[in-house]
């Protein structure tokens, strides 16, 4: 007898083998005030501000691959996240005019990444892990035994700040981001605390779902108001790392890589595949892979919200993404 589960994962891949040539890779919207980030596009007008995610996939600092429905995924998935953590922190969030935008309030973006972890992992320069495996027994004012394992959970849920600088992260300690004027101490403590709670409830949501989250950053500004506001993504697959928590412990007794459902999939392929930090010219992704991931990134989204992914039906597959983000934002600013 066939499994149901199998068909419905042939289903989808055929969508999104038919959506590789129709991603989201760039925008031109008739809005003022356009940044353009590695995988978002901004627009701002007064106190409002338009977030376009596309469907570029990023790691290593650079542009990796096109993958169909990636910036719906993330888009979504974030806006569940943002309506269910308001008794945390506030956030930016206004209104989801199309799949793809969310609508926000402006807010001075504080110059720090919030980055917390509950696990040792990681293959970019940054992750714990490949800090830890080069001998830093120190890592933003953290101190860590000698003998831990690549994957294996840590005593508690630590927070590891890095710097937004114009070309590379640094990792900082909290007390070197109030010595180096970057954030005022009682902004710290605030948002410091929202990170972990932020953080708890995420994990607890996860595990109600036969998830782990593992880590993940989050940003945070002020409003016009004052207001302490959590702004751009949270708990998605681009900015959080996502394992299965039914093999996890199983594939960790034998040395195995767990079961991941984000983007570290594609991480480790070009990682394997070539030098994604110094070559000049990249491989091209494989279809097979990009179907992959963006498969895994809406399975990840339909565990998250318990809600069936939307994809375009036939009319609207007649129209290019760009064209229907046009359409659906004609009154917005």
């Amino acid at each position: 007898m066939n499994d149901p589960n199998e068909n419905i994962k042939d289903s989808y891949k055929e969508r999104i083998a038919a959506a590789v040539d129709n991603c989201l890779t760039e925008t031109d919207l008739p809005f003022p005030g356009k940044t353009r980030g590695k995988v978002r596009d901004s627009y701002t007008s007064g106190d409002t501000m338009v977030f376009v995610t596309t469907d570029r996939q990023s790691a290593f600092d650079r542009i990796l691959a096109s993958i169909p429905f990636k910036g719906q995924v993330l888009n979504l998935t974030s806006a569940w996240w943002f309506e269910h953590t308001r008794h945390i922190i506030p956030n930016h969030m206004i209104s989801i005019p199309d799949p793809n935008v969310t609508v926000g309030k402006r807010c001075e973006v504080f110059p720090i990444e919030f980055v917390v972890r509950g696990y040792i992992t990681g293959t970019t320069d940054t992750s714990l892990w490949t800090q830890y495996n080069k001998g830093v027994r120190s890592y933003c004012g953290i101190d860590f035994p000698e003998g831990m394992k690549k994957n294996e959970k840590l005593a508690m849920n630590i927070l590891t700040p890095t710097t937004k600088e114009a070309t590379h992260d640094r990792p900082i300690s909290p007390a070197e981001i109030v010595e180096e004027g970057w954030m005022t101490r009682e902004d710290w403590e605030t948002t410091s605390k929202a990170a972990l709670d932020l953080f708890a409830f995420g994990q607890q949501e996860a595990a109600k779902r036969g998830l782990i989250l593992v880590d993940t950053k989050y940003e945070m500004g002020s409003d016009a108001d004052g207001a302490i506001t959590l702004i751009d993504e949270i708990h998605t697959p681009d900015s959080s790392r996502y394992w299965l928590s039914e093999t996890y412990k199983k594939r960790l007794a034998e040395g195995l890589e767990p079961e991941n459902i984000d983007k570290e999939f594609l991480r480790l392929w070009f990682t394997k595949n070539c030098d994604p930090y110094n070559d000049e010219i990249l491989p091209e992704a494989p279809v097979e892979l990009v179907t992959e991931l963006s498969l895994r990134y809406i399975r990840l989204y339909e565990m998250i919200t318990g809600k069936k992914f939307t994809f375009p039906s036939q009319e609207e597959s007649k129209t290019t993404v760009a064209e229907r983000l046009a359409a659906n934002l004609k009154n917005i600013l």
